[in-house]
């Protein structure tokens, strides 16, 4: 008869976790979170991920568990969270392609989340190896004009917005790159630093500190203002180059999420984009610390796949 209550309470406690017990949020969470990202370790995605983590226990009470699931440029980890139950145990830290993937050919739909908020803005950058003999956007364009697919340049991954940035870059500049994919932004920019290609198109986050310490020279920002994170490094646009665009980190969970469970991480999330040590870790890295509420963030992530399907359009 123990044996039986035992496993019926078991029982219980699992169908009011999953199937909506929570729906006021009051008892959530019971247990641990896992906290996933589709990128690799050590980029500038994983990086937040890690410090919201972290800021999100303080609230939270329980330990988030981040989990790497990179490929695809981020489609293999955003469909496995798609797929996942809305319960709150499983949610991600998505970056700009959630709104992009499916204008390229992946099964990729901002419907699959919902959107819990977003966490911080990410400039786009040009850079080249340190030794490099290009010196200037200007010699490094004039470098592809003359040898057409001649120039490499690495990016985080097919399909990814640093892709997208070196193309939208190239047409543009009316110049034809040969595009070298990898797992993510930090070995796309490792790729870099060991002069395996001629120039990255990555992050801010990422290049900003190899640039700071002489691994990589940044040749433009893809912003609309200069960096301040790279003083004196020009936008493309001061260049004669229009391009601006960029990633950004959004929260999400598998669509369905019981109201009273989206609160309560809703509000995690705000606390911890609060904190000193996320605001730090993100201006540090000259990425922009900006917080936008649910409602916000699904409006917004929205506008940002009806803009990148006009780009997409244009190619």
């Amino acid at each position: 008869m123990a044996a039986a209550t035992l496993i019926a309470g078991v029982a219980a406690g699992c169908a009011d976790r999953s199937s909506g017990g929570a729906e006021s949020g009051e008892d959530f969470p019971t247990g641990n979170i896992t906290l996933l990202t589709p990128t690799a370790a050590g980029g500038a995605t994983d990086l937040t991920a890690r410090t919201l983590g972290r800021q999100m226990e303080e609230s939270l009470g329980v330990s988030v568990i981040v989990e790497n699931r990179p490929g695809g440029a981020g489609s293999i980890g955003m469909q496995y969270l798609a797929d996942q139950d809305p319960d709150g145990y499983t949610i991600g830290v998505l970056p700009v392609e959630v709104s992009l993937l499916g204008h390229q050919g992946y099964s990729i739909d901002p419907a699959s989340y919902d959107f819990l908020g977003q966490v911080n803005s990410q400039p786009g950058t040009i850079a080249v190896p340190a030794n490099s003999p290009y010196q200037t956007l200007d010699d490094l364009l004039a470098a592809a004009q003359a040898d057409p697919g001649g120039i490499t340049v690495s990016n985080a991954g097919p399909g990814s917005i640093w892709e997208a940035g070196a193309v939208e870059l190239g047409r543009v500049a009316g110049v034809e790159f040969t595009g070298v994919p990898f797992d993510g932004g930090a070995p796309a920019v490792t790729a870099a630093v060991g002069s395996q290609v001629d120039a990255v198109v990555a992050g801010i986050g990422e290049t900003a500190p190899a640039h700071a310490d002489g691994r990589l020279r940044v040749l433009a920002v893809f912003t609309e203002e200069p960096a301040p994170a790279l003083p004196g490094v020009p936008t493309a646009t001061e260049l004669g180059q229009d391009v601006v665009i960029g990633s950004w980190a959004v929260i999400a969970a598998p669509t369905g999420l019981p109201d009273g469970v989206a609160t309560r991480i809703e509000d995690a999330i705000e606390s911890a984009s609060a904190t000193d040590e996320y605001i730090d870790l993100i201006e540090s890295g000259g990425n922009l610390p900006l917080y936008r509420s649910a409602d916000e963030t699904t409006t917004f992530v929205g506008s940002e796949s009806d803009r990148f399907a006009d780009l997409a359009a244009q190619e």
